[in-house]
């Protein structure tokens, strides 16, 4: 597995990293087990790069996460997030005070079972907290030798650079794929002049790239993504007009479509690492086979004009306020 260097602080990582959110029931039933043997099947074949937060499964994905890498921890990057929280009540919100961030981050540790995070990152922007305050609070972390490089997601240019100005960020996490490419306006010209990493979270549309979801009905019962608008019926339908596209040109190139979508993603640029989830080491193996897919210049004019930015139809989120603040 060829190795990439994720921003411009030495941090580096596996060009194609693992998103671990799905193994804690957000796309349904989960299966520690097999999520658990997917993760050491992936350290096996070189993917050194683990992605988790606290808010997933509410601290059960970092547990499933850190007993799965115990006896592993010199061969993996783990990168987590702070900063969504939810109340007694199942109300949530964002915290980003510097006295949640040491609390976040020991508890994170404790769930992980490790002595130091690799990349920490604030998973949403706190409006009510100034950004200063919370990247000088999670370098504080830094200097403790509590976390090694900081990250954030899901933030605007300006906010990028006024948190680069407290510490230096190693990397942003923002949606990106052929179904999502808001970032090309102007966020990845900022993290590259800033010299930070792009980690491209659902590089798969959350599995529509796949050509697996046809419809709204494809989806399990408490799958989150029945309540993104983009999924929903008269969208999903739309929308299918860019996977039949992707699909079309993947078998042109006897690949399959989420191969070449993800080999569209890291043909972006070698600073633009994505992170695709899955729970099932078969999965994991084909989209592995992506890394040695070499697009050329006909392969992106053709992908762009299939899947031009704007084409899909609907908001990523319900509430598309939390995100790009």
């Amino acid at each position: 597995m060829e190795k990439v260097s994720l921003g411009s602080q030495s941090l580096t990582v596996s060009r194609l990293g693992l998103g671990c959110m799905g193994m804690s029931g957000i796309y349904g039933d989960s299966d520690d087990l097999e999520s658990a043997s997917t993760i050491e099947r992936a350290i096996d074949l070189g993917v050194t790069f683990l992605d988790t937060a606290d808010i997933y499964g509410r601290g059960h994905n970092e547990e499933l996460v850190g007993r799965a890498v115990k006896a592993r921890r010199d061969e993996v990057e783990l990168a987590t997030k702070f900063g969504n929280v939810v109340d007694a009540q199942g109300n949530r919100g964002i915290d980003g005070s510097p006295g949640h961030v040491h609390r976040a981050c020991d508890a994170s540790l404790g769930r992980l079972g490790v002595d130091v995070i690799d990349l920490y990152y604030l998973h949403r922007v706190d409006d009510k907290v100034p950004i200063e305050d919370t990247v000088g609070a999670m370098s504080e972390l830094v200097a403790a030798g509590k976390v090694r490089y900081l990250g954030l997601s899901e933030a605007s240019s300006a906010t990028i650079r006024r948190a680069h100005a407290v510490h230096e960020i190693t990397a942003l996490q923002t949606e990106y794929s052929l179904w999502t490419r808001d970032v090309e306006t102007d966020i990845l010209a900022t993290c590259r002049e800033l010299g930070i990493g792009f980690v491209a979270y659902s590089p798969l549309g959350r599995g529509f790239l796949t050509g697996a979801i046809t419809s709204a009905e494809d989806l399990p019962e408490g799958d989150w993504r029945r309540f993104h608008p983009r999924f929903q019926a008269d969208r999903i339908e739309r929308n299918q007009e860019i996977a039949r596209r992707i699909e079309q040109l993947a078998a042109s190139n006897d690949v399959t479509a989420a191969q070449l979508a993800l080999a569209w993603v890291m043909a972006q640029g070698d600073d633009v690492v994505p992170i695709p989830g899955t729970r099932r080491a078969s999965h994991l193996e084909s989209n592995l086979a992506a890394v040695e897919i070499r697009l050329g210049e006909d392969d992106l004019a053709a992908l762009d004009e299939a899947a031009p930015p704007g084409l899909e139809v609907g908001d990523r989120y319900p509430d598309m306020s939390l995100v790009n603040r």
